[in-house]
């Protein structure tokens, strides 16, 4: 990777004074912020405004666990003032980044931000051979077992809500003109997911709302921590295999029906094979919950937040559910 680097950044001298490729070009009046993902490229922006020019590093659709960067992402990284990325596994190639460039301006991890919760690989679930323990965000039981920390912190809007401040106050400390401005922005948006949170609350705390099962990679541990849920899953939420062996299918196929649930779920950008055939077995229906990750073009253009679309995944529970809207 830092050979990868090494190289890239030669033809990003290259490209020096040009505008990236698909993106605006940079205002000299606003600060630059760059952002990795759209959950910290949403809670960048929202604190932001009209204040500061916020830019998505990753193309809506681009896989995080598995994206290179390219010359002119190396070229936006080192000139922004202020750099908003997770700080977990995926984002290796971030820290690889940051070590090879003459980085001036200030870098926010979201990982950072909050409480860090392992990543679980629950019953039934699908295990991950292979998966790589070797980038950083790892701690360790004092035995020599390496520990994986769950990256997926803005699920929890909790979460999304303290991201959006520690945004908001980085910005501020960046530009104290209008400092104020910046807080009182994310404040807004904290708000406004705070009173989301306390709706999902309200949602399963009714009886038969927490039990789910995803016939899918489960990227929401925070989302099931923050609302005691029970859940079940083909994949971990970094799992990189598609095909559950028969003994995880039959496992969820029978968990549906004893629990006699409607739905089973899967995330956004899924082929759902897995979740079809688990709901067809259990005589279920099936349903996206968007965890947010990531966004489609059309998405990013139609205005998509991540409030939006944490708003829709509870519509679609209640709908689900048979619960009338609030």
């Amino acid at each position: 990777m830092r050979r990868i680097i090494a190289l890239a950044l030669l033809c990003a001298a290259l490209l020096a004074g040009c505008a990236p490729a698909g993106r605006e070009p940079a205002d000299p009046e606003k600060l630059q912020v760059v952002a990795t993902i759209f959950p910290a490229y949403d809670f960048a922006r929202a604190a932001a405004g009209d204040l500061a020019q916020v830019t998505l590093l990753l193309p809506p659709g681009a896989e995080s666990h598995s994206y290179e960067p390219t010359p002119a992402d190396i070229l936006a990284v080192r000139d922004c003032d202020l750099f908003v990325y997770l700080g977990g596994e995926s984002d290796y190639w971030v820290e690889t980044i940051l070590d090879n460039i003459d980085f001036q301006g200030r870098a926010l991890r979201m990982v950072d931000c909050v409480e860090l919760l392992e990543e679980e690989t629950r019953e039934g679930m699908q295990g991950a051979p292979g998966h790589d323990h070797d980038h950083g965000g790892h701690g360790d039981h004092g035995h020599g077992e390496v520990v994986e920390l769950d990256e997926h912190v803005w699920t929890a809007p909790r979460n999304a809500a303290a991201v959006t401040r520690a945004a908001g106050e980085a910005l501020a400390e960046l530009d104290g003109e209008h400092g104020a401005a910046y807080r009182a922005n994310a404040e807004d948006y904290a708000a406004r997911i705070e009173a989301l949170d306390r709706e999902f609350a309200a949602f399963f705390a009714e009886p038969g709302n927490r039990t789910m099962v995803f016939g899918d990679r489960f990227p929401l541990r925070y989302f099931a921590d923050a609302y005691d849920l029970d859940y079940y899953a083909a994949f971990p939420g970094c799992g990189a295999q598609t095909e559950p062996s028969a003994a995880t299918v039959a496992f969820l196929t029978e968990k549906v029906e004893a629990e006699e649930l409607e739905t089973v779920w899967y995330i956004e950008f899924s082929n759902h094979l897995v979740a079809d055939s688990i709901a067809e077995a259990a005589g279920a229906g099936t349903a996206m919950f968007h965890s947010c990750h990531n966004v489609s073009r059309a998405d990013l253009e139609a205005g998509a937040t991540c409030l939006s679309l944490m708003e829709g995944n509870l519509e679609t529970l209640r709908a689900r559910a048979g619960k009338p809207a609030a």
